[in-house]
């Protein structure tokens, strides 16, 4: 929406409105889509009021109700209208006004109101004509004669002139409006990805796979390289995306994203390059594609394994030149735009099976990073599981929670094939299934995640031979994991498994498990 308040600063438009006042004798007026006037003041009217009607009708409630239903009247016919602006008469049914339509991206906002003139001098028929309009609407018309008698008389040139002013400043009102809407979004931009979130030091994991990956996006920095990220679904290939474009030369300027498996070939065509108006049905108006919004910043082409292969023709076309053509178009248009692609499906074979140019790999390839996945690197889950948690309890207002030690074991166990994301909707799931109690425990936790554990412990399980021999498998395998899990905390590991201390110990050497004794054995714990 409109921020109406500060068109009053704006200098182009505070200087449009002096000349209108001084030269036509002409009051403007701000009105919303809804019809209400955006830059009235009935205490200030001495000072921001320069038509003598408009001053005489605004003084006076019963005035002012009249003229504020004429602009709402007026805003009405603009908001149903294509025309640009309309000549529409006044309370008094002789003088004229503009109402000049404010419209952003067909999206009309409201309109400029310059109140108001006369398009002839004034006859006795007029004269007669004003007093019963004005006397229908329940005015005392003798108050407004003689502001009538004093309105500006403008001749064709005049008028035109006129027009062209009060169009100008509605002009001015999309340019401001324009102007903030993208500094606002591109502060808002600059706030969520320049911050903590998209830093290097913030992209959540210890372990060393994460480690490796964090060095090679240092060694990147300052390069403007085309970059292939590969990685499962939900390892957080646009997140490391954005680190790359927030920390390179190109962090001013734009980062878009595209999905190439969200359209199909000829909606992707007109997405990535654009269309010129008339080049197919429904092409109203000439389309800047995403290449040409990220000229001189990063274009972010995610899921590319899913690209057509005549799109990769074309793609691999603006890579090598910069150049590219719109959609109905015949002129080459120049871009300066570095592409950061990502995929989860495996290039290098899909190359085998001719599903995607070898001579694009090569082109997009130039830096490779590998996202691990989750299960890869189970030791970051518990740092993982700290920030979901204290975020989304903070976004919800309620005690930071904890987690039962089974319910912490099962989450272990799980092997997350949805990764980063599906670790992240269990745990928004499970603060918002727990409300107001501060422990989640097992039972909560969805079903495929608590049922794993179960059916992992039993899938080594010796279902064929003695019973004896099956038993002493699952019991060693038990000490063994627990040993582990525990990190050799005998007390603990006895409570858990209900037995003794010492009947635990006595198994540890049955089964050769003691860590000093493992090594010389080759067995891992």
């Amino acid at each position: 929406m409109i921020n109406w308040d500060e068109l009053k600063h704006i200098h182009v438009i505070r200087k449009l409105g002096e000349i209108l006042a001084q030269w036509f004798t002409t009051d403007i007026f701000f009105i919303d889509e809804r019809g209400q006037i955006k830059n009235f003041d009935p205490s200030r009217l001495d000072s921001e009021l320069r038509n003598p009607l408009s001053s005489a009708l605004l003084a006076k409630e019963r005035g002012r109700l009249i003229f504020m239903k004429t602009l709402a009247d007026a805003n009405e016919k603009a908001l149903k209208s294509e025309l640009d602006h309309h000549s529409i008469p006044g309370p008094a049914g002789i003088e004229r006004f503009i109402v000049s339509r404010i419209t952003v991206d067909r999206e009309y906002l409201g309109s400029v109101v310059a109140y108001c003139y006369l398009e002839d001098q004034l006859t006795p028929a007029m004269i007669t004509q004003a007093k019963q309009t004005l006397g229908a609407f329940g005015l005392d018309e003798s108050g407004y004669m003689e502001s009538l008698s004093q309105l500006k008389v403008l001749d064709e040139q005049e008028r035109r002139y006129f027009l062209e002013l009060v169009d100008l400043v509605a002009q001015e009102v999309v340019t401001f409006h324009t102007e903030i809407s993208r500094r606002e979004e591109r502060i808002s931009a600059l706030n969520n990805e320049l911050g903590v979130r998209y830093s290097y030091d913030s992209m959540i994991g210890k372990s060393k796979p994460m480690q490796d990956l964090y060095g090679l996006l240092d060694k990147i920095r300052s390069s403007e390289s085309t970059v292939l990220i590969q990685g499962e679904n939900g390892t957080g290939k646009e997140l490391i995306a954005k680190a790359i474009h927030y920390n390179s030369p190109r962090k001013d300027s734009q980062f878009v994203t595209v999905n190439c498996s969200a359209f199909n070939e000829n909606l992707l065509d007109s997405e990535l390059f654009g269309h010129v108006k008339g080049s197919f049905t429904g092409a109203i108006k000439d389309k800047k594609g995403l290449f040409e919004v990220a000229d001189k910043g990063t274009l972010f082409l995610d899921e590319i394994g899913d690209m057509p292969l005549s799109m990769q023709v074309k793609l691999l076309r603006v890579l090598q030149q910069g150049t590219l053509t719109p959609v109905g178009s015949t002129e080459q248009r120049k871009v300066d735009v570095r592409v950061v692609a990502a995929t989860n499906k495996d290039l290098k074979e899909m190359i085998d099976d001719m599903q995607f140019r070898e001579d694009l790999y090569y082109r997009i390839n130039v830096i490779n990073l590998v996202v691990p996945p989750l299960r890869d690197r189970k030791e970051d889950i518990p740092i993982l599981i700290d920030h979901f948690v204290n975020r989304g309890c903070k976004e919800k207002n309620l005690a930071v929670k904890t987690f039962a030690k089974r319910a912490m074991e099962r989450i272990f166990d799980y092997p997350w094939p949805g990764n980063i994301r599906e670790l992240e909707n269990e745990i928004e799931r499970l603060i918002v299934l727990t409300g107001e109690d501060k422990n989640i425990s097992m039972e909560i936790l969805s079903a495929r995640i608590r049922d794993h554990g179960e059916t992992l412990k039993m899938q080594g399980a010796r279902v064929a031979g003695k019973l004896k021999d099956s038993l002493e498998e699952l019991e060693k395998s038990m000490i063994k994991e627990g040993l582990r899990r525990t990190n050799w905390n005998k007390s603990r590991l006895a409570k858990e498994l209900g037995i003794s201390r010492a009947g635990l110990i006595m198994k540890v050497e049955k089964y050769r498990l003691d860590k000093r004794k493992i090594p010389r054995s080759g067995e891992a714990a």
